[in-house]
């Protein structure tokens, strides 16, 4: 018999008194009482509500942390953990085996047009969280170049970049294994306008450029703008796309481009293993393509180091490597970059005809913050709260949304895409949640052709407050709604 029971007189089990405290805690995080990231009551509180011992209390927490059901932190207390893995991922995708024209561009329209007063709580836009302590001193950077006298920051800066800039991010790129000189790297204007950039060098109108699928809506309406046509791949949301199927397509398809984004995707989430980044861009290799790495989400690692981008497998110039601060500072800077490999030539020029210099004073600002140590600092807090908050956002989709709902489980960012059951469209899901002024961003989005319509992406970089929980749990109970409906509407018909 265990060690926490004890027998009675007529020989039957019974529960220790620190094995009735721990079930009594146990019970309460079971009915939500306690929820995930909640800080539990303390040895002396225990001790005063249920009437026990110091050592029974603090027993009686060790087997709670022993159940890995909470966790202690120094010199804060008792918290409560979420479950770590989601027990259903996302399916893998199966796209179109054809190259489509891409569409969607109203909807999209809908989730980036939102003004700063919009009263809707925007559940799905890919914001990061604008309001932590550690971007104060950015803050000051600005300010401070604002009241220079200097007017360097009003004139144009190189075509190429701030030259303070492009040392620090040469710098930064260091840590996901690449070895870029500053002239290497192109700043631009959002990494938005890198995509771009990287789109139009390598490709002309009617070309066929290979994507994950999902894939970020913001590349696609590239793809569509310039008249390029999308070939989606399969793709796991454990490791990403399918390089079977991408081989297939290359033998088939006169592919020009191959465009991904392997670390911390959006929307999927996954980060591909690095032995199949390597792989990837040997096959690039061996069909003489270009690739286009999107990274923007790379540095918001949850833990160190952060994952090797496929540049730093890079020996022939192939791989378009894009990124910017877009995520890890604020979208608002307009702070990108290109390291457009053995194509720097044709991308200057593209960047010349379409921004010209990128603006001078957001550039001087980021690098001043960055050479300064602040921006290390800044995304090790983040990347800590996103961590946290990732797993009380999967425990709050776990209780509210439908059964058998798959859920990503990212290493890093802070996006979540959640796969409802088939009969749920999350388009018309959508249109519901507007009487609730509540906003997501649906999965038709991230395709060409709009599939993914029972999936949707849910933002948790900002803090999890009750009216986020709330709102959660709305999208939650009208998804179960719909599919009440369908499936009353089909037994009605039989």
């Amino acid at each position: 018999m265990p060690s926490v029971w004890q027998m009675n007189r007529a020989g039957v089990g019974v529960m220790t008194r620190y094995e009735e405290v721990a079930a009594t805690l146990r019970e309460r995080i079971e009915h939500g009482i306690y929820r995930v990231g909640d800080r539990l009551p303390s040895i002396r509180a225990v001790c005063q509500e249920l009437n026990v011992s110091i050592s029974t209390a603090q027993e009686a927490y060790r087997q709670l942390m022993d159940a890995a059901l909470i966790e202690s932190r120094p010199k804060s207390g008792y918290f409560v953990l979420p479950c770590r893995i989601p027990s259903v991922l996302p399916s893998v995708s199966r796209p179109a085996q054809c190259p489509l024209d891409v569409s969607q561009w109203d909807q999209v329209l809908e989730l980036v047009a939102t003004q700063r007063d919009d009263k809707r709580l925007l559940l799905g836009r890919g914001v990061p969280n604008l309001e932590v302590a550690s971007l104060k001193p950015l803050s000051k950077i600005l300010a401070g170049l604002h009241r220079s006298n200097d007017l360097h920051g009003f004139n144009y800066d190189k075509l190429s970049g701030s030259p303070e800039l492009r040392q620090q991010v040469a710098r930064l790129a260091v840590a996901s294994g690449c070895l870029l000189h500053p002239d290497d790297v192109l700043i631009t204007t959002g990494c938005q306008e890198a995509l771009s950039i990287a789109l139009r060098t390598l490709t002309q109108p009617g070309d066929v450029v290979a994507v994950d699928s999902p894939s970020f809506y913001g590349t696609m309406q590239i793809l569509k703008a310039n008249g390029l046509k999308a070939l989606e791949i399969p793709t796991d949301p454990q490791t990403g796309i399918s390089l079977e199927a991408l081989e297939l397509a290359l033998e088939q398809w006169p592919i020009r481009a191959i465009q991904v984004t392997p670390t911390y995707n959006n929307p999927l989430g996954y980060t591909m293993p690095e032995a199949r980044k390597r792989a990837l861009y040997q096959l690039a290799q061996r069909f003489d393509v270009a690739i286009i790495e999107d990274d923007i989400y790379g540095d918001l690692a949850y833990t160190q180091p952060r994952p090797l981008t496929i540049k730093s497998f890079d020996t022939d110039g192939r791989v378009l490597l894009c990124s910017g601060f877009s995520k890890t500072l604020g979208p608002g800077l307009r702070v990108g970059w290109l390291a457009p490999g053995c194509y720097r030539e044709k991308a200057l020029h593209m960047k010349y005809v379409s921004t010209g210099a990128s603006a001078t004073l957001p550039q001087l600002a980021v690098a001043e913050f960055v050479a300064k140590g602040h921006f290390e600092r800044h995304l090790r807090a983040v990347s800590r709260q996103y961590q946290r908050q990732r797993d009380i956002m999967i425990s709050w989709v776990q209780r509210y949304f439908p059964k058998g709902s798959g859920i990503s489980y990212p290493q890093g960012g802070f996006l979540l895409w959640v796969e409802l059951p088939a009969d749920v469209d999350c388009v018309r899901l959508n249109e519901r949640l507007a009487q609730h002024a509540i906003h997501v961003a649906p999965g038709a989005l991230f395709s060409a052709s709009g599939k993914f319509r029972q999936c949707l992406r849910l933002n948790y970089a900002f803090t999890l407050t009750p009216a986020m929980e709330e709102a959660v749990r709305t999208v939650g109970e009208l998804a179960r709604e719909m599919l009440s409906e369908v499936r009353e509407s089909s037994l009605a018909m039989k």
